[in-house]
């Protein structure tokens, strides 16, 4: 499929889908007229890539990531090294910490709402 319909089919632009190429995450051949030419398969990676950008991950870590997992199922695969797995079980920690964040500004928030309530 070309480069248009990638971008239709998973919602991500034209010009993310080359920056992904540049930076190595994902492939296309080149027809004789010079067009990008991507697999079935492609679909699934840029969904895969979209999904770790938006749990936090930068295009460094995503392009060291990828080869490690299988796009079909995300499961992880004999290429992961530990320090890969160290890598990601700290920004795994990271996101927590996120959370934890996040969590305690919801409740002094519904604190203050409650209090502005009662007033």
């Amino acid at each position: 499929m070309r480069i248009g319909e990638l971008a239709r089919r998973t919602g991500v632009s034209e010009r993310s889908l080359r920056y992904y190429e540049k930076q190595g995450m994902l492939s296309a051949e080149r027809t004789p007229g010079g067009h990008r030419e991507y697999p079935e398969a492609a679909v699934d990676r840029v969904i895969r890539i979209q999904e770790l950008f938006a749990a936090g991950l930068g295009s460094e870590k995503i392009v060291q990531l990828l080869p490690c997992m299988r796009d079909t199922d995300g499961g992880p695969s004999v290429v992961a090294t530990p320090k890969l797995v160290g890598d990601l079980v700290a920004e795994r920690a990271r996101i927590d910490r996120m959370i934890a964040d996040l969590v305690r500004s919801r409740d002094t928030l519904d604190e203050v709402i409650e209090a502005a309530r009662l007033s």
